[in-house]
């Protein structure tokens, strides 16, 4: 494992306040290059399935989709995918590009078909969902972008700034054992 790795694996560790499991790398970092989502293999080291490849690890924005879903933001989520047929469209087609990036790692049988975060039927975990954005990019998850829209608007979370280490940077941690 080389330095930046081992840097990665500790400031993981603080952000989930645990060790992390079947870590592949960072999909996503924050401004100041400290990760913001890892990608999770779909079958951990002790042989168990885990669908949720995409998860969002930055404190500051997991407490802000805490805070909207705290406050039924979920609830409108789901309103508007009844309502709107492009919307479930593209929500089903990030249905399918979470999961295809999932099997080009491996195909665990029994996590086949799902994704996270509800899709495509509806809004059931924010952090999943935004985790998925971020690590896909801007487009590909349609309530992942507007969570992280609405993360902003309400001044819960913005990705241009750094909030994840207050008073520290990735640099930080290099020597640290992980």
């Amino acid at each position: 494992m080389d330095k930046t790795q081992d840097v990665d694996l500790k400031i993981l560790e603080l952000q989930l306040g645990r060790e992390p499991r079947g870590v592949l790398g960072i999909a996503a970092r924050c401004v100041c290059g400290a990760p913001l989502v890892v990608a999770t293999a779909p079958r951990l080291e002790n042989g168990s399935p885990f669908p949720t490849m995409f998860y969002l690890t930055h404190p500051a924005a997991v407490k802000g989709c805490s805070v909207l879903e705290s406050n039924q933001w979920m609830e409108h989520l789901n309103e508007c995918l009844a309502n709107d047929e492009q919307l479930r469209s593209e929500y089903a087609a990030a249905h399918l590009a979470y999961i295809e990036a999932r099997d080009a790692v491996e195909k665990a049988d029994e996590i086949s078909g799902f994704s996270a975060g509800g899709m495509p039927q509806r809004v059931k975990c924010l952090h999943a969902l935004l985790g998925h954005a971020l690590a896909a990019g801007p487009g590909v998850n349609p309530i992942g972008d507007w969570t992280l829209a609405k993360l902003e608007e309400m001044g819960l979370w913005d990705q241009k700034k750094c909030s994840c280490l207050p008073g520290q940077t990735p640099a930080d941690f290099e020597g640290a054992d992980a």
